[in-house]
Formats: C-alpha cells, sequence, structure tokens
C-alpha cells in the first residue's frame, strides 16, 4: 500500500495536477483556492514547469486555451466570481475542441458573497458554463483523496474527449485535510494529431480555431460534438451507491453535504427507517439510469445541497418524476448539519407513508 501524507485539499489537487503530467498552471488568487495557486508557484520552477499569475481571470483562461492548442497538459483554477469570469474562455476552449482542466473551488454568493463553502455554482458548471451549446464533464470530489484522484480522471477524461474537465469542489473540500496517496500508478498518455506543434514539412498546418462563418459547418461540426457527448454519456458516468439495497428512500447528495448524509444515513437505520444515499461523482454527465431505477423502488428522494436546490432539477428529471423529490439545504456558507438531514428523511417517511 502506498504511503499518506496529510495534505489540505486545494495543495493536494496542485501536486496530483504535476504527478498526472501538468507543468503549466495559470491563475488568479481568490479564497477559498488561492492555496493551488500558492502551491503551484513553489512546486513549478522545480520540475521545469510554469506558473504564472495573470493579471485577471480572464487572462488565465486565455493562456490556458494558447498551451491546451500545443498538446500540452494545462490547468487554472479559481473560485465562483472567477468562474464567471472565465465563462467566454471556457466556450472557446467548447468551440476549439481543447481539453483542459478547469478547478472551481466554490464560495457562496450570488455576486462576491462570502467565502466560506457552496455547491451554488452546480447550474453554471452543468448547464454549459458559457454561451452556445456545449457541456464540460464535471466531477465532485467528496474527500481530498477524491480531489486526487478525480484531478488525474480530469485530465485522463479531457484528453480522451477532446472537452473541458471541471473539478467542482465545495470550499471544504480545498481547505480541509487528511491522509492521501498520490500514488495513482502510470499516467496516461493521448496522441494529439491536431495540435500545434509545428509541421517541421512533414504535414499539412494544423489550425484551432471556433470561428466558423459557413453555418453548415458550424452546424455539423455541433452535431458532431454532441455525439461524442452521448458517448460520454453513456460510457464515463460516475457515481457511489451507499445502503441503497434495501433502501425505501434515497438521499442524493454531493462534496461535504454526502459526508453529513452519511452520518443521518447511519442514525436513521439505527430508528429503523430503510434510507440509503446515491452520491453522483460525475455531476455532468448525471447518474440518471440509476437514479431512474432507484425510482421504481423507493418512496421519495432527498436532495441534499449547500444551494437554493439547483439538483433538484436534475433528480426529478432523472427520475421523470415518478417519487416525490424533496429538499434540504444550507445556502450562503452553512452546511447543513446530521440533524438538518434526519430531520429531511423523517418527512420524507411522513410523506411515504402517506400515499
Amino acid at each position: 500500500m502506498a504511503d499518506k501524507v496529510l495534505m489540505k485539499g486545494n495543495e493536494a489537487l496542485a501536486e496530483a495536477a504535476i504527478m498526472a503530467g501538468c507543468r503549466h498552471y495559470f491563475g488568479y488568487p481568490i479564497t477559498p483556492q488561492t492555496e493551488v495557486a500558492a502551491y503551484m508557484s513553489k512546486r513549478m520552477p522545480k520540475v521545469d514547469g510554469v506558473f504564472l499569475q495573470a493579471e485577471s481571470e480572464i487572462a488565465a483562461i486565455n493562456m490556458v486555451i494558447g498551451v491546451s492548442s500545443t498538446g500540452k497538459r494545462v490547468m487554472t483554477s479559481s473560485s465562483s466570481p472567477g468562474i464567471s469570469l472565465k465563462s467566454e474562455g471556457l466556450s472557446y476552449l467548447a468551440g476549439c475542441d481543447l481539453p483542459a482542466l478547469v478547478v472551481n473551488v466554490q464560495r457562496g454568493g450570488p455576486g462576491l458573497g462570502g467565502i466560506q463553502p457552496s455547491q451554488s455554482d452546480y447550474f453554471h458548471a452543468t448547464r454549459g458554463a458559457g454561451h452556445g451549446d456545449f457541456h464540460m464533464i464535471v466531477l465532485a470530489p467528496n474527500s481530498v483523496q477524491e480531489m486526487v484522484n478525480l484531478t488525474f480522471k480530469g485530465f485522463d477524461l479531457a484528453d480522451k474527449y477532446r472537452m473541458t474537465s471541471m473539478l467542482l469542489a465545495d470550499g471544504t473540500m480545498g481547505q480541509m485535510m487528511e491522509p492521501v496517496s498520490l500514488d495513482q500508478g502510470v499516467v496516461n498518455t493521448y496522441e494529439k494529431p491536431w495540435a500545434l506543434t509545428g509541421t517541421k514539412c512533414e504535414r499539412k498546418p494544423n489550425i484551432v480555431n471556433s470561428l466558423l462563418m459557413d453555418p453548415e459547418t458550424l452546424e455539423r461540426l455541433n452535431f458532431e460534438r454532441f455525439e461524442r457527448y452521448a458517448q460520454i454519456e453513456r460510457d464515463e458516468v460516475m457515481y457511489e451507491e451507499y445502503l441503497m439495497d434495501d433502501a425505501e428512500y434515497c438521499v442524493v447528495a454531493f462534496g461535504v453535504a454526502a459526508r453529513v448524509s452519511k452520518n443521518a444515513i447511519d442514525e436513521a437505520r439505527n430508528n429503523g427507517i430503510k434510507v440509503g444515499m446515491i452520491r453522483p461523482i460525475t455531476l455532468w454527465p448525471f447518474p440518471k439510469a440509476v437514479l431512474n431505477a432507484a425510482a421504481d423502488k423507493v418512496k421519495a428522494f432527498i436532495s441534499v445541497e449547500l444551494s437554493m436546490g439547483q439538483m433538484v432539477e436534475d433528480v426529478e428529471l432523472a427520475t421523470r418524476c415518478k417519487k416525490p423529490v424533496l429538499l434540504c439545504n444550507r445556502v450562503g456558507g452553512m452546511i447543513p448539519t446530521t440533524k438538518n438531514v434526519l430531520d429531511s428523511i423523517n418527512k420524507a417517511v411522513e410523506i411515504g407513508g402517506a400515499e
């Protein structure tokens, strides 16, 4: 078994990015993800990498576009308001079919909001994060170890499908410290014949561009892109089930909300309530099929979130509204307690028993 080290989530994901082959990082400080940039500023020069604190979040994402077009692994990170500023660049990455890893360690909003943890960027991440028809792969860790694992996974999926992966972590994940293993085995590499590496008079020039003046060409590329997205929805869905074999009620939660929910589920089980949890690890693609199947068995769902109920819509869509979906939430930087979740489970039991 690989040795474990005690690391903060932000620093662990930064080291994982370096181990995954990332040698270019562009960012801008903003709480609660500033440690990512601070760590990269120290480590990148030691591995012959490039760290650059950009003059703005907009500049940082455009630097990512430039490096990605050469076929190199590249990363940027920010927190909620900063990710909003990167939105145009995220759309350009999609339009150019360029891979990159973007980290969002979320804080409360809207606006500048606060610096405490949140999950209220769910819509922004899962609904495209910019103008035009596109998706990003959205990965939601619930531990520091998953911050590491999903950083490796994010780079791999980005390269495999030529698109952006977003690591969507609530502020708790970035700030907490846990023992982690950084050993992820062999780093995967992908051929990138499309990259701008210079022709060396051996091939035709490659062109990376998102401006297409011919409407038929733009339409064709959009259809082709969504065929790739359909493949991702078939092949790359990730989730965890907890005590779902005999569950009559189902909690749906991710990130820190899932950790709190496990404690509530255990307590509810001790009280004789058969409740389990489905934890989406990919928020896009969302685990629609497993939730739809669960809707044929359970009496109600409880969506536990650090938002005003953004994931509720996806749970309802996935289950085709077969069963009620209750919301258990705290916002503004507050985190649901075990009691909050347990109260919502008890409320679901009341609704389920009344049917």
